[in-house]
Formats: C-alpha cells, sequence, structure tokens
C-alpha cells in the first residue's frame, strides 16, 4: 500500500510540475512577460515556406512578438494567413511593409515589419477582429526559391555571353602559352630584379648620403641657402642686369638712330639743291657751248 501511494504521490507531482509549465508558457505568450499584446492578421499570395506558429516577428530588425497562428483562407486556397500577436507600443500603420526574413540557410522564416509614415494613424483592432495587413507578392519567395532565380539569371548570362567566355579563355590559354615559352626570360628578369634590389640594400647607407648631400646642396628641408640656391639667384640677378643693359643699348640705338636720320635727311636735301644746280648748269651749257670757251652770253657770240 506505502508503494502505491509513494506512486500516486509522485504521479500527481509529475503532473503538477507540466501543468505549471503549460501555465507558464501560456501566460508568458498572451499576457505575461511581454506586457500588453497587439494583435494583427498578415495576408500573403503564396507559400510561406519556413514560416512556423511561434516564429518571431520583427520590427526594423527588433523582435516585438511572435506568429500565433497560420491557417489557409477558405474562400481563396492560394491565400494564407497568420496571426501575430506584438507588443502594444509599436506602431504598425497601414502602410507598414510585411515580409519574411530567413536565418542563414536553415530555412527557418521570421515575419519582418518594416517602416510606415508618421502622417498616418496607427491601426486597431481586437484579438477576435484584428486590424489586416497584406504581404507583397515577393515576400513569399523563400531563400531556394532566391537561390534558384539567381543561378537561372547567372545562365542566361553565361548563356548570353558564351562567345565571349570563350574568346577570353583561349586569350587566357594563349596568354599561359606566352609564359611557358619566356619562363627563362621571366627567371632571368627576376633574377636581376633580386640582385638590383641586394645591391640597393648593400648601398642604401651611400644612397642615404648622396641624398643628404643632394639635400645640402639644394639648401636643406627649408629650401634655403645651399650652393643651388646662391647659384640659381646669381643667375637670376645676372639676367636681371643683362635685362637692364639690354634696355639701355636698345634706348641708345633708337636715339642714334633717330639722330643718324634727322643727319641723313639733311644730307639728302643738300644733295638735293646741289644736284638741282648742276642740272641747271648742264642745261645752260646745251643751249649755249660757246659760254664755255668766250665766256659771256649769246649776244655777243652774234656781233663777232
Amino acid at each position: 500500500m506505502e508503494t502505491k501511494a509513494n506512486y500516486v504521490v509522485i504521479g500527481t507531482f509529475t503532473l503538477a510540475i507540466v501543468a505549471a509549465v503549460f501555465g507558464f508558457v501560456y501566460w508568458f505568450q498572451n499576457t505575461g512577460g511581454s506586457g500588453e499584446r497587439a494583435y494583427y492578421r498578415v495576408t500573403f499570395d503564396g507559400s510561406v515556406s519556413g514560416l512556423r506558429t511561434g516564429a518571431s516577428v520583427l520590427f526594423n530588425g527588433i523582435r516585438v512578438g511572435e506568429v500565433t497562428s497560420l491557417s489557409l483562407d477558405p474562400t481563396q486556397p492560394k491565400r494564407v494567413m497568420a496571426n501575430i500577436a506584438i507588443d502594444k507600443g509599436v506602431a504598425v500603420r497601414p502602410d507598414t511593409e510585411v515580409g519574411l526574413e530567413f536565418q542563414g540557410l536553415t530555412g527557418i522564416a521570421s515575419l519582418s515589419l518594416h517602416g510606415g509614415s508618421v502622417n498616418l494613424p496607427p491601426l486597431a483592432g481586437t484579438k477576435d477582429n484584428p486590424p489586416v495587413l497584406t504581404a507583397p507578392a515577393a515576400a513569399t519567395l523563400d531563400a531556394t526559391q532566391a537561390a534558384r532565380d539567381v543561378l537561372r539569371r547567372l545562365d542566361d548570362l553565361i548563356a548570353d555571353n558564351q562567345k565571349s567566355l570563350h574568346a577570353s579563355l583561349q586569350n587566357l590559354d594563349a596568354f599561359s602559352e606566352a609564359l611557358a615559352h619566356n619562363s627563362d626570360h621571366i627567371n632571368s628578369a627576376l633574377a636581376q630584379i633580386d640582385t638590383f634590389s641586394a645591391a640597393l640594400a648593400r648601398n642604401s647607407g651611400r644612397i642615404d648620403k648622396i641624398a643628404e648631400g643632394l639635400q645640402s646642396l639644394a639648401g636643406g628641408e627649408d629650401g634655403k641657402g645651399g650652393d643651388v640656391g646662391e647659384m640659381v639667384r646669381s643667375i637670376k640677378q645676372l639676367s636681371d642686369n643683362l635685362d637692364k643693359r639690354t634696355a639701355e643699348i636698345t634706348d641708345n640705338v633708337n636715339k642714334l638712330t633717330a639722330k643718324g636720320s634727322r643727319q641723313i635727311d639733311s644730307l639728302s636735301a643738300e644733295a638735293h639743291r646741289t644736284l638741282s644746280t648742276i642740272d641747271r648748269t648742264v642745261k645752260n651749257l646745251d643751249a649755249n657751248p660757246s659760254r664755255l670757251i668766250f665766256g659771256g652770253g649769246s649776244g655777243s657770240s652774234s656781233k663777232r
């Protein structure tokens, strides 16, 4: 009798624990742990593969509730209805976007809500008559279907560019063959590069000294002083002096030219006058040549 009594006590205790667990889960899902709840119905025109009762409801990536039930619309068999319960403080508006998010490659989906205009009032309803949100057609594409679409587009891309891909592969083959034929030259070039690098490493100290000498010659880091700077300044000063002397010489030449031009004009006028006198004399001799022998005018010659 005592053994049977112990079994009854153990069984009763086990049933009480199970009932308490179920009661806690029911309380947590409906009233406890998450504050007041708001209820909505989301409709999908297509498959919602991966979405389960109890799945998370995310608003802008933050978990705000869970899916409480899934069912088919009796009036439209292809339509799926998902009832959700979320925190009452989350404002769901008529233009709030609905979709499915898949967790990695497991295929488990979460119902996601995004945004909504602040100019529109939040949706209101009861648990028995919740407001309805309609998901777009693209929301029912699961990860597998999306992967299939990507592979199909990739296959179309390869088919459309088959000739280009074939030509590219041929070019790669030709390039690889050219590399193989010139491997000795490439190895020789690499060896020369290694030798040059080693020479640079061995002479790095000298190179630093040369660089320091050039920097000192150029006048240091600030560029002031140094032989190069002095030479540049001397050349600039010489150039300025040459410009000044050239300007002075040009001015003097212009003055001399102007003076010579005036003297030439004077000599030219004097020569013109002399030529005029000579011309008149020659004309007189032509008219009366006897004047050159006997002198006098033409009248005295006729009297004789």
